[in-house]
C-alpha cells in the first residue's frame, strides 16, 4: 500500500486550547432561518451550519482561513489509489451526554448517512463516493470508497458528515434527535423553541479546551428591518448572512454600536429555468432571458458593489472557476430576436418564484422583470415562505418558469455544486436530464489528477452556460453586523462561524 496522504497537525486543537477557560458572558445572534431540524442528514441550510457548526464536530475542520486541518481524526492516510482513507480519531473526546467518542460513532455516523434515514434527506447524495467504513480499532477507521473523490476530505469537515452518538439516538429516536442534538462540539444545545430561538451554553469538556462564552442564543428574525433594528439596539450583537440588506449597510456603519464586516463569500445567485415545459424548455427563450438582463447594473445598483457577476454558477473562489467564460452579453436587441425565433408573442407571461423574507433578492427581481418587460415579456413575482419554496415547490417541480436558487458553495469546488444542480434525479434539478452532462459530473469525481480534474469542471460550466440551464447573476460578498460589545470575531466566508474564541467586553 502507498501512503499517498498523511495530516498529523493538531491546528485546530491548539487553536482551541489557546482559548481562555473562564467564561465572559453570553451573545444574542439574529439568524434570518429556523432548519426545522439540528439531524446533519437532513439539512442543506447554511442557517443551520452557522448554529450546528458549534454543536458538532467532523473528522476534518475548515475554518474561516479555509484550510483543512484535523477535528475529530488527528491524521489520517490516503491508501489504494485514493480509494481506502485510514482515520486515525483523537482518544479521549465525549459528546454533550457524555458518551465516549471513538470508532464505534464514525461507523455509526455513516451506516446511518447512506442508510435508510439518509436516504430520507439531501445530504447522501454528497457522499455517495463511499461504500462503508470498517473498524480496524477503537480509535481507528477505514473509509472504502467506489471510486477516488478528491472533495471527500473537505465535505467531511460540514453538514451530513458531522458525527453524531450512537447510544444517544438508538435510545431516544430519529425525532427526538431532530429537536433535542447531541454533538461533541464547542457548545451544547439546551433549549430550542421553533420558529423562535435555539438557546446554547458552554461545553466545559470539549477536548480543543472550553470556550469564552459561556452561553449563545440564536433568535430567528427573517425580517431584515427587525433584525438590523435589534442590533442597534443592542439586543442583538450579531446579524448573520444574508439578512442584512445593501440599504441598511450605511445606517449600520453610521451607528455608533455597530458596524458591517464584508467578506467575500462563495454563495452565488441564479435564477434557474423550468427546462421541461412552457417557453423555458426553449434554449434559445433561455439565452434572450439572460441577455435581456443588465446583471452589472444589478450589481452596481443594487448590490451597491458588494459583489461580482458570474458567468456559470460559482464565484472565483471555486475549484473549476474559469476566468476566460465570459458572462452572455447584454443584448436586448438579440433577445428579442431570439423570442421572435422560438415563437414567442409579446405580452407572454413568465413567472418567476423567490424567497419571500429575501429583500435584497426581491429588489433584484423586480429589476430582473423590468428588464424582461422590456423586451416584451409580461413577468409576475411569486414569494413563498424559505422553506416552502425550498423543501416543496422547488424539489416537486412545481416552480414558476424560473426561480431563485442561492448556492452556499461551502466546499470552495464545483462539483459541490454542479452535481447537486444538475445531476439527473437530483433534488435541486427537477426539470432537466442530459446524459452527457451527467457523464462528465460523473467522471470529474473520480480523477485524482488536479489540472485534469479542474479542466473537465471548467468545460462543464461551459456546458452549461451553452444550454443556459440558468441565469447566473452573481457571486455577493457576505456581510455581517456586529455590534461594538462583540470582540475576537472571525467572519466565515461560508458563513460557518465557529464561536469559541469570541468574546465580549462590557
Amino acid at each position: 500500500m502507498k501512503k499517498t496522504k498523511l495530516f498529523q497537525a493538531c491546528t485546530l486543537a491548539a487553536a482551541m486550547a489557546a482559548a481562555s477557560t473562564s467564561y465572559a458572558g453570553s451573545i444574542t445572534i439574529a439568524s434570518p432561518q429556523d432548519p426545522g431540524s439540528w439531524d446533519p442528514i437532513d439539512t442543506f441550510l447554511v442557517n443551520w451550519a452557522s448554529v450546528a457548526t458549534n454543536i458538532f464536530d467532523g473528522l476534518t475542520y475548515r475554518g474561516p482561513d479555509l484550510e483543512l486541518v484535523p477535528g475529530l481524526a488527528t491524521s489520517w492516510e490516503e491508501l489504494d489509489d485514493g480509494k481506502r482513507i485510514r482515520f486515525t480519531l483523537r482518544e479521549g473526546v465525549v459528546f454533550h451526554n457524555d458518551e465516549p467518542f471513538n470508532a464505534e460513532s464514525v461507523k455509526f455516523t455513516f451506516d446511518r448517512l447512506l442508510g435508510e434515514e439518509g436516504s430520507r434527506g439531501p445530504q447522501r447524495s454528497n457522499y455517495t463516493a463511499i461504500s462503508h467504513v470498517e473498524i480496524i480499532d477503537d480509535y481507528t477507521v477505514d473509509f472504502f470508497l467506489y471510486n477516488a473523490d478528491p472533495v471527500l476530505l473537505t465535505k467531511l469537515a460540514g453538514y451530513g458528515a458531522m458525527i453524531v452518538p450512537p447510544g444517544y439516538i438508538e435510545e431516544h429516536g430519529d425525532d427526538h434527535f431532530n429537536t433535542h442534538p447531541v454533538g461533541t462540539g464547542p457548545f451544547k444545545l439546551v433549549d430550542y423553541t421553533p420558529r423562535s430561538d435555539v438557546k446554547l451554553e458552554a461545553f466545559a469538556d470539549h477536548w480543543g479546551g472550553a470556550p469564552k462564552l459561556d452561553s449563545v442564543t440564536y433568535r430567528f428574525i427573517s425580517e431584515p428591518s427587525t433584525a438590523v433594528a435589534e442590533l442597534q439596539s443592542g439586543r442583538v450583537d450579531l446579524v448573520l448572512p444574508p439578512t442584512i440588506p445593501i440599504g441598511m449597510i450605511e445606517s449600520i456603519n453610521n451607528h455608533p454600536n455597530a458596524e458591517i464586516v464584508s467578506v467575500a463569500s462563495p454563495t452565488v445567485e441564479a435564477l434557474r429555468f423550468n427546462t421541461q415545459s412552457g417557453i423555458t424548455a426553449d434554449e434559445r427563450v433561455r439565452q434572450a432571458i439572460i441577455m435581456a438582463v443588465d446583471r452589472q447594473a444589478i450589481v452596481d445598483a443594487v448590490l451597491a458593489g458588494e459583489g461580482n457577476v458570474i458567468a456559470s454558477f460559482q464565484g472565483s473562489q471555486s475549484f473549476g472557476f474559469d476566468p476566460s467564460l465570459d458572462p452572455y452579453p447584454f443584448d436586448p436587441q438579440r433577445a428579442q430576436q431570439l423570442l421572435a425565433e422560438a415563437g414567442v408573442e409579446p405580452g407572454t407571461s413568465l413567472q418567476i418564484d423567490v424567497r419571500g423574507n429575501d429583500s435584497t433578492f426581491s429588489e433584484v427581481a423586480q429589476v430582473v422583470a423590468s428588464y424582461l418587460q422590456g423586451v416584451g415579456l409580461n413577468v409576475s413575482i411569486q414569494p413563498y415562505e424559505t422553506n416552502v419554496l425550498l423543501n416543496d415547490i422547488i424539489p416537486a417541480g412545481r416552480t414558476g418558469a424560473m426561480f431563485q436558487q442561492k448556492w452556499g458553495g461551502w466546499t470552495f469546488d464545483f462539483d459541490n455544486t454542479a452535481y447537486l444542480m444538475y445531476h439527473t434525479g437530483e433534488r435541486w434539478n427537477p426539470y432537466d436530464s442530459d446524459a452527457q452532462l451527467d457523464e462528465m459530473l460523473n467522471t470529474q469525481r473520480g480523477i485524482t489528477n488536479r489540472e485534469e480534474r479542474e479542466t473537465l469542471l471548467q468545460f462543464i460550466a461551459r456546458y452549461t452556460k451553452e444550454r443556459a440551464l440558468e441565469m447566473p447573476l452573481y457571486s455577493q460578498n457576505a456581510l455581517y453586523g456586529v455590534g461594538s460589545r462583540v470582540t475576537n470575531f472571525e467572519p466565515a466566508p461560508d458563513n460557518r462561524i465557529r464561536l469559541t474564541n469570541v468574546d465580549v467586553s462590557e
